[in-house]
């Protein structure tokens, strides 16, 4: 089975109301005057880092990517729950995984460690709590609303393919929790760029049922040569979102589209009609 296809045998089976019918990036879950925000996500040895790569850095792109999904919530992290695989420098994995919780200010709660044969696979969960409500989904986006995000794509695509001056954005992304607490009140939707702009652009759109039209002139890019591949390649971990148009944003964004009544497409590219997935971005299977 693919990734597409898991997930929506995973949807036939009891879902908790939180789950958002597994069409967003966490789960919600209210106990009393607190809304939790729930996500998980895994990385595995070459699909997600390189054999020889640095344990430190895949420790610190862990915590990162987790938190990126709370950031999109707008939640302000509570904790995360390790699953660890034993391998080669554990010790590396450990002073990567020190500097994150410090640099999110975000603590260790627990987790699972266990050793095994074959290529190895991390998996971190993280738990926050909504600082607004109600939380921001993909799912809202609305006719007449703007399509914006809070930074370039393609930088952690550069940094992959040996940039220099972008390595970093591979290597240690910054998810951007700030930005989304200013942004939980005021966006319609919201959802963080893991998987490549226009996969995610096509994702918000199919969640809201409307047409979202991106101006291909006006989307940061971080080489413009390379348009094309920074669109599509991911791992940027900006925020996507939309937004209407009387709202004052609180932070640095650039406008890249408007959301229309659903048309025939999903997702305009320019004059573009863009309607299969699998050519847009990232999936696994």
């Amino acid at each position: 089975m693919n990734e597409p296809d898991f997930i929506a045998a995973l949807r036939a089976l009891p879902l908790h109301p939180g789950a958002r019918g597994l069409a967003d990036d966490c789960a919600v879950v209210s106990f009393g005057s607190e809304t939790l925000v729930i996500t998980h996500d895994m990385m595995a040895e070459g699909t997600h880092f390189r054999a020889d790569a640095d344990m430190a850095d895949v420790a610190w792109k862990l915590v990162a990517t987790n938190l990126s999904d709370l950031a999109a919530k707008g939640a302000e992290p509570v904790g995360v729950l390790l699953g660890h695989m034993l391998g080669r420098d554990d010790a590396r994995f450990l002073e990567g995984l020190r500097d994150a919780l410090a640099a999110f200010d975000t603590p260790l709660l627990g987790g699972d460690t266990i050793a095994a044969a074959g290529a190895r696979a991390l998996g971190l969960t993280a738990i926050g709590r909504a600082t607004h409500v109600p939380v921001p989904a993909r799912s809202g986006a609305q006719a007449g609303d703007g399509v914006w995000i809070t930074g370039p794509v393609g930088r952690a695509m550069l940094g992959f393919e040996g940039a220099a001056e972008h390595r970093v954005a591979f290597d240690r992304p910054l998810p951007r929790l700030a930005e989304g607490r200013a942004l939980a009140p005021l966006v319609s939707a919201m959802m963080d760029v893991s998987d490549g702009l226009l996969l995610d652009a096509f994702r918000m759109a199919e969640a809201s049922g409307v047409t979202l039209a991106l101006d291909p002139a006006v989307i940061p890019v971080a080489d413009p040569a390379l348009f094309e591949a920074c669109v599509r390649w991911g791992d940027d971990y900006e925020l996507l979102f939309t937004a209407p148009p009387a709202a004052l944003l609180p932070i640095p964004a650039q406008r890249i589209g408007s959301v229309a009544a659903r048309e025939a497409a999903p997702l305009l590219l320019g004059e573009t009609p863009l309607t299969d997935p699998a050519a847009l971005g990232y999936r696994h299977g």
